[in-house]
């Protein structure tokens, strides 16, 4: 019998299946992005350079363990029924495995126009919401059918090519094998070694770096990196001096230092006579752009009530969010923070009794309540808002899971729920809740501060049937136009309550629907709506200025002409010093946004100047502009700074 190296037929039939499929679902996900990304023909030839290094490293790292059973597996076993029945089922498993993980790109492609990320690594951790999203979002019976006829149909051809047979029938004696496994294995470790997730983001182009990716590789990156310290990965300066430049910053004729050194700890004083004190609910509506509005140029008539109340408000017309995902949002609104790099502090340890809107209202005496459609045990949410003064109403299904939380936790009942998806309840539903919740406090001569978190403007985008003219399921335009219409009837229900008069109503995004695009932070991709609702004393008007989801209630408590201690990076963009500036981000890259200029930190202490065209947000990259730099920089590093030491906890 002949020595060859044919026992590896079956690693090597693995190999190029993966490398074939893995380039189809490139190619069709290039094509499907194409429209919109303003690819060069180079761009291109470099997606698929890029891709082909990363499939062929998932695919070694795939077959590792199955390159040491060869080697182990001893020659008079190899043609016996445990190895053709181990073979078999370890490539059908891993083979369905990677098919499935293919159809979960497009999924998630839909919806994020990336490859996995943080939001996948998250999503492992919340199978409840993510399976029943799949299971009302597609056919989930024809779709295992089809993953598994398929697996099956590419498992009979190999075998029909002979690759099983080779394998079985094959003679490599072991020094071959063990020859053949130190190849494979060095090579895995040397693409581990040589090439990071982050050599397909070194392009402008984030459609271009997201392409150049393979879903499984970006997969375990997000997993591994979870959190960036920024004293580690970003550009510094020293600590005294970062807290120097960012209380400059804050520093206004209305602003006095309560703490000396590494603190932005401050009391704002306003000399008004005539304080107001009304109730704030604050409507939170899940990834809602502001181009579903009519105002910001909408042609399809989806908002017809917030474009009315738009009219009737204080809208921030050039208003951004720091992020892409919810729980950004919600620690842009709570603790008005520059997002640090990794995970939002939502999802962190140790974000328990920080300084917050909460601390602020708590101590003018108002009750604060987070309302969330679904179980906000996702995300982390009830941990965070419980711990942080809030109390929770949700959507309880983790019954196993403990609060751990000094506030109340309420749950929506059943009786209650008129619709339910697997996010949570429809925003009706949601909104029955906070009036209910509002006529308790208004008996009981308490005020109050709402959260209020909807969920129906996400996938699988259904909602109650006969509310709109668009069938539920149907899009997301659907989505977006049911929860403009929940908004109208909430505001129809408690316009006679007798609190309404005395409450302001805060509708803004907690980010955009979508963030991909042609540069690495698509600015554009960050622009949201938000509307201050019934404000008392105050005329409807439009605030054209830049500003961040950071300066909404110091403008709003502006407005209130309230007096306050504060820890927030938010300012009032009213207020006549004023500097127009956003922070907006990915989990690694870092913006800081002036009218028509960007930088952007970014890992191995890099920092990057840019033009922001106005028709297009395209990126123009010019040179370093100092001054922004280190204004980044102030901003970024102080508020990792600040949160790594126990800075941000309650005075």
């Amino acid at each position: 019998m002949t020595p060859n190296f044919k026992r590896y037929s079956v690693l090597f039939g693995y190999i190029a299946l993966f490398l074939v499929l893995s380039t189809l679902v490139r190619v069709a996900l290039l094509v499907w992005a194409l429209p919109d990304a303003g690819l060069s023909f180079g761009g291109i030839i470099s997606i698929f350079v890029k891709g082909f290094v990363f499939d062929l490293g998932v695919s070694l790292f795939f077959t590792l363990l199955y390159s040491l059973y060869l080697l182990i597996l001893p020659q008079r076993l190899n043609n016996t029924l445990f190895n053709r029945i181990f073979t078999y089922s370890g490539f059908f498993l891993a083979l369905l495995i990677t098919i499935f993980s293919f159809f979960a790109e497009f999924t998630f492609w839909g919806e994020y126009s990336a490859r996995f990320d943080f939001i996948a690594v998250d999503y492992l951790l919340y199978t409840y919401e993510v399976i029943s999203n799949i299971n009302q979002s597609y056919p989930l019976p024809l779709l295992i059918g089809g993953v598994v006829g398929f697996t099956a149909l590419l498992t009979w051809l190999l075998a029909k090519r002979g690759n099983f047979k080779a394998s079985f029938q094959s003679y490599t004696p072991f020094k071959k094998r063990l020859l053949m496994t130190a190849i494979l294995a060095g090579a895995s470790l040397l693409h581990i070694y040589l090439v990071s997730n982050t050599w397909a983001e070194t392009g402008k182009n984030r459609y271009q770096q997201e392409l150049s990716k393979a879903g499984i590789y970006s997969f375990v990156s997000a997993y591994v990196n979870n959190e960036l310290p920024y004293d580690k990965y970003y550009l510094e300066t020293g600590n005294n001096q970062a807290f120097a430049d960012m209380r400059s910053l804050l520093q206004t004729p209305d602003t006095k230092f309560l703490e000396d050194g590494n603190s932005i700890y401050r009391k704002i004083t306003d000399t008004a006579q005539v304080v107001a004190r009304p109730n704030i609910i604050m409507v939170t509506i899940e990834s809602f752009s502001a181009d579903f509005m009519t105002r910001f140029g909408n042609k399809q008539g989806i908002t017809p009530v917030l474009d009315s109340i738009a009219k009737q408000s204080i809208l921030f017309t050039n208003l951004y969010a720091t992020g892409t995902r919810t729980v950004r949002g919600m620690e842009a609104l709570t603790l008005a923070v520059p997002p640090t790099p990794g995970q939002s502090i939502v999802r962190r340890k140790n974000n328990e009794g920080l300084f917050s809107l909460s601390t602020i209202f708590e101590q003018a005496g108002y009750d604060r309540t987070f309302f969330y459609g679904g179980d906000g045990y996702f995300d982390n949410m009830n941990q965070f808002f419980g711990n942080n003064g809030f109390d929770v109403m949700d959507r309880l299904r983790h019954r196993f899971v403990g609060d751990q939380f000094p506030t109340k936790r309420t749950n929506y009942p059943d009786s209650a729920v008129h619709f339910e998806n697997a996010w949570g309840i429809c925003d009706e539903d949601i909104y029955t809740g906070v009036i209910k919740n509002a006529d308790e406090k208004y008996a009981a001569g308490k005020p109050f501060f709402d959260f209020v978190m909807t969920v129906s403007n996400h996938r699988p985008f259904t909602y109650p049937e006969g509310k709109i003219d668009i069938p539920s399921h149907t899009s997301r335009e659907g989505a977006v136009k049911y929860t403009d219409y929940a908004i109208g009837d909430f505001l129809k229900r408690i316009k006679d309550k007798p609190w309404f008069k005395n409450t302001i109503i805060v509708f803004v995004a907690d980010h955009c629907a979508s963030s991909a695009g042609k540069n690495e932070i698509e600015v554009s991709k960050y622009h949201i709506p938000c509307m201050l609702y019934n404000v008392p004393e105050q005329t409807p008007r439009e605030i054209p200025v830049m500003c961040s989801q950071l300066d909404i209630y110091p403008t709003l408590l502006g407005l209130l002409h309230w007096s306050y201690n504060t820890n927030l990076y938010g300012q009032n963009v009213l207020a006549a010093d004023y500097k127009p500036r956003a922070m907006i981000s990915t989990y690694q890259l870092l913006g800081y946004l002036e009218p028509g200029k960007l930088v952007i930190l970014s890992p191995q202490r890099k920092a990057q100047s840019f033009n922001v065209k106005d028709e297009t947000s395209d990126l123009q990259t010019i040179a370093p502009d100092s001054t922004m730099i280190h204004k980044a920089v102030a901003n970024y590093q102080t508020a990792y700074s600040l949160f790594k030491t126990g800075g941000m906890r309650k005075k």
